[in-house]
């Protein structure tokens, strides 16, 4: 596999998995933190399908459900309560 600066780029998506999850917990709004752990959890799936490692993909995809859940449908559903 290709590497950039020694590293495998598997490894690279990794790292950028990571970076992105420790990122969202800094942030203070919970919308912000939510799109940003998402990007980091589809990293993680990125890097769970090149290692081919289910427990890996199957956890960051429920994380990513459960973001998608309280970004768009409860969002609505507090919209429609109004």
């Amino acid at each position: 596999m290709t590497e950039i600066f020694g590293i495998s780029v598997t490894e690279w998506i990794g790292y950028l998995a990571s970076f992105f999850v420790l990122l969202s917990f800094l942030m203070r709004n919970i919308v912000t933190l939510r799109y940003v752990n998402s990007v980091g959890c589809l990293f993680f799936v990125a890097y769970g399908v090149l290692l081919d490692s289910w427990p890996v993909i199957i956890t960051n995809v429920a994380i990513v459900c459960v973001n998608v859940y309280y970004l768009f449908i409860n969002k609505n559903k507090a919209a429609e309560a109004a």
